[in-house]
């Protein structure tokens, strides 16, 4: 196979640029500084040391510099040794210059110090923040001043040019010198033009199209529309991941002998872009063979891992897969307790067949240890926020399993952009060290939300919310809400490790107003507190238990009594005790862009230990993922609900269910469910059901204007009202309440736009089924914006 092959241009381009950079330092034309070193003066070849005397130092204690000879007084030495002594003086960086000779029994050790750097000044630099060529240096404010640092610096400078796409920049270093053995260094930047792709070629390609892999590659032609990307640019280092990610899709798809041939990248005349050509050898599409799992541990059973491989014999070849079932193989053999274990896939093509035999032997690895775990990047959480949610500690056998699962603990906290958890060396063969490096991201939450309804119905929502307050992990909420519908203040405390264990505790003050006279002629207040303490039963299991107390009342307009006297009935003020827990299940292979697994959560609340209400509401939903390919994510997700009064009660309005809006796309806020047909108001259910189905799919958009897209559909249904009202009196049923329990569907299209604001959705919905009597819609609109 041909490496990455450059035309002879691109070279020379390079080789210039990096050469009449780096010309200044070896030609001495600019940098007029010290003479560098000088090798050692041996007037006399040995003898003994009676003093040291050290001359020419101007910062530095003669002590000092005496403290790092390998020479005391005392010692007999020869040229051997004062050759040394030289070396081990210039090792240092202190010195451009080192003299040592012996006169007599006095050791002369002669030193010209290299001068300390007062500032580091950058000119000339545009396309590349001034903070990101600092970070890339060395050399700092009161360090060392040498050639090699300086030399090393300009190539590191270059290179970061070159990375983003400006081959031709050259960096001009210069020094001014100042007193006391000071000098400020000056890196002089020409960046030269941005080069960019101009086109990308496959050759060699039938089974997929050339615009089918430019978009496997990540680098991108430079076209107008990408003016936000950095990968339109040519970078070397980007095209051998590009390499990998064509291996890997053709692999992915059955094409086991797949290779490139060539990656050439060639400037075009201008001298402005670069074309780049992939030459590709695709091969015939491959079947898996015979599959075999072998093991040298007894204990462990090689037909029970051979079950759990998530690959058949005949299925279409995909080297995914297999990296599937080695993961699938170390978590059983974990999980059987053997955390130490080396798979190593076996692959025997058989090209006549077109089929690959894949054998896996499981191994007992080596032994190792975690000899201690590093947080690393957490600028704002502190330490134990982070450690907590590790499943090992200091002194644990090493298991890939738990760590695994450790990261996906730490992402789910939603303090980090990103977690990466890495394994390096440790002092001994036996041992290593853990790395969690995460990369802090905005925790602090300001959220509005603007709905659009069929007869012009508006709402707006703004709050505020810190889940990570003081860096502690804490969550604190503080908002004030505002709206058509509902006007809200919430003040909520959250002490993620309460009494220093495992337990998730919290209060509440609240205080809502909700209006829903448009829709049901009534207005409910409700003002209380509520605590609640949580803990988890295991890896994916949490239990959470709260207890509210809270003054609720329903307001209804003296005009309405006539013709709704129930309705009026339940006007006044109630005080509501309630208890309650839920149950919730967790197995999703990643907490925030699930593919794979499932999760859940059942509720329930009683009301009536103590105050004047008495109800039993049961809750649950689920949802379960799966994706086909990237970008293809399947969802299903059910949500059911049920209340009834207890103990001769019945449920009041403000304690029914209300759903549509963002609870059902398509209806508008309690847009469904019974309705008196007269006064065209909601009266709510005590019962619901609602199914979604949606499907992401890609939208061809470059990746870098973040718009995602699902279709989807809703349905489902609300209602079950207490025959109390239904009926006019008793005994004569009320005629204009239509409670048909029925079929509710809509379907529609979600789209999701990481714009600058923030993160925006927008969905537009179709009817599917619906009642003669339900509100329908078919825009809504909705955003949040962290900070």
């Amino acid at each position: 196979m041909v490496n990455n092959t450059m035309s002879h241009s691109f070279f020379r381009a390079r080789c210039l640029a990096l050469a009449s950079s780096l010309a200044v330092l070896t030609c001495g034309t600019v940098l007029a500084g010290p003479a560098m070193a000088q090798t050692a003066v041996q007037q006399q070849q040995s003898g003994v040391v009676g003093r040291i005397i050290v001359k020419g130092n101007e910062r530095i204690d003669g002590s000092t510099i005496g403290s790092y000879l390998p020479i005391q007084v005392g010692d007999t030495v020869d040229g051997q040794r004062i050759d040394l002594a030289v070396k081990t003086l210039f090792r240092t960086d202190l010195f451009s210059d080192v003299q040592i000779t012996l006169q007599g029994t006095d050791l002369i050790v002669k030193v010209v110090e290299n001068p300390i750097v007062n500032q580091v000044v950058f000119e000339g630099e545009h396309a590349l923040a001034e903070t990101k060529l600092r970070d890339e240096v060395t050399i700092h404010p009161r360090s060392i001043f040498t050639k090699a640092r300086v030399q090393a610096d300009v190539a590191r400078i270059v290179e970061l040019y070159r990375r983003a796409g400006r081959i031709t920049a050259t960096v001009t270093p210069k020094i001014v010198e100042l007193p006391q053995k000071r000098v400020d260094l000056v890196f002089e930047i020409d960046e030269g033009a941005k080069t960019g792709v101009s086109r990308i070629n496959i050759l060699g390609n039938k089974a997929f199209s050339d615009s089918d892999l430019r978009d496997v590659v990540v680098t991108k032609e430079s076209n107008w529309w990408r003016f936000l990307s950095s990968n339109t640019n040519y970078d070397p280092d980007r095209l051998d991941y590009d390499r990998e990610q064509l291996r890997k899709y053709y692999t992915n798809r059955g094409y086991y002998d797949f290779r490139v041939i060539s990656a050439v990248a060639e400037l075009t005349p201008n001298q402005k872009n670069f074309a780049i050509t992939f030459t590709v050898d695709e091969g015939p599409k491959y079947k898996f063979g015979d599959l075999k799992v072998s093991t040298e541990n007894k204990k462990l059973d090689a037909d029970f891992l051979k079950a759990l491989l998530p690959i058949h014999k005949g299925q279409l070849y995909d080297s995914s897969k297999v990296e599937d079932a080695i993961d699938a193989l170390t978590f059983a053999s974990g999980s059987a307790g053997y955390a130490f274990v080396d798979i190593r896939p076996r692959f025997k093509a058989d090209r006549d067949k077109r089929t690959v035999d894949v054998s896996f032997e499981v191994r007992e690895g080596p032994h190792v240890y975690v000899e201690r775990i590093d947080i690393i990047g957490n600028t704002r959480t502190v330490d134990p926020v982070i450690r907590r949610e590790i499943l090992l500690t200091e002194g644990d056998a090493y298991n890939k399993v738990l760590l695994d699962r450790s990261r996906n603990q730490i992402r789910a906290l939603g303090f980090f952009k990103d977690v990466k958890m890495a394994e390096v060396p440790g002092s001994a063969p036996d041992k290593t060290i853990v790395q969690a490096t995460v990369e802090e991201q905005p925790t602090g939450e300001f959220s509005f939300g603007i709905g659009f309804s069929s007869i012009d119905k508006f709402l707006f929502d703004i709050g505020v919310t810190e889940r990570n307050f003081r860096g502690r992990g804490q969550e604190l909420r503080a908002r004030v809400s505002t709206g058509s519908l509902s006007q809200t203040i919430d003040l909520s405390f959250t002490e993620p490790r309460w009494l220093g264990r495992n337990l998730r505790a919290g209060v509440d003050i609240f205080s809502y107003r909700y209006n829903y006279a448009n829709q049901a002629s009534f207005t409910t207040t409700q003002t209380g507190a509520a605590v609640h303490v949580g803990f988890p039963i295991n890896g994916a299991t949490y239990f959470n238990t709260r207890y509210q107390i809270s003054d609720s009342g329903v307001q209804v307009d003296d005009s309405f009594c006539t013709s709704q006297p129930i309705l009026c009935a339940q006007r006044g003020t109630f005080l509501t005790s309630q208890v309650g827990y839920t149950l919730a299940t967790d197995h999703r292979n990643d907490p925030i862009n699930p593919t794979r697994g499932w999760r859940g959560d059942f509720r329930q609340d009683i009301a009536g230990l103590g105050g004047d209400v008495r109800y039993l509401r049961t809750e649950a939903d689920a949802s379960w993922f799966h994706g086909f390919w990237p970008q293809w994510v399947l969802t299903v997700q059910g949500q059911v609900g049920y209340i009834h009064g207890w103990g001769g009660d019945t449920v009041r309005i403000n304690d029914r269910f209300f759903k549509g809006g963002n609870s059902f796309r398509g209806f508008q806020t309690a847009g469904i469910g019974p309705r008196d047909t007269t006064t065209k108001d909601a009266l709510g259910g005590n019962l619901y059901a609602i199914g979604t189905v949606e499907m992401g799919f890609p939208t061809g958009l470059p990746d870098e204007y973040g718009i995602k897209t699902a279709l989807f559909t809703e349905f489902g249904t609300e209602g079950e009202l207490d025959d109390l009202y239904k009926r006019v009196s008793p005994g004569v049923p009320n005629t204009a309440v239509r409670d048909d329990l029925a079929l509710r569907a809509s379907a529609g299209i979600s789209v999701k736009w990481k714009s600058p604001m923030g993160p925006v959705q927008f969905d537009f919905s179709q009817i599917l089924a619906k009642t003669s009597y339900d509100k329908t819609e078919l825009f809504r609109f909705s955003t949040f914006r962290q900070f």
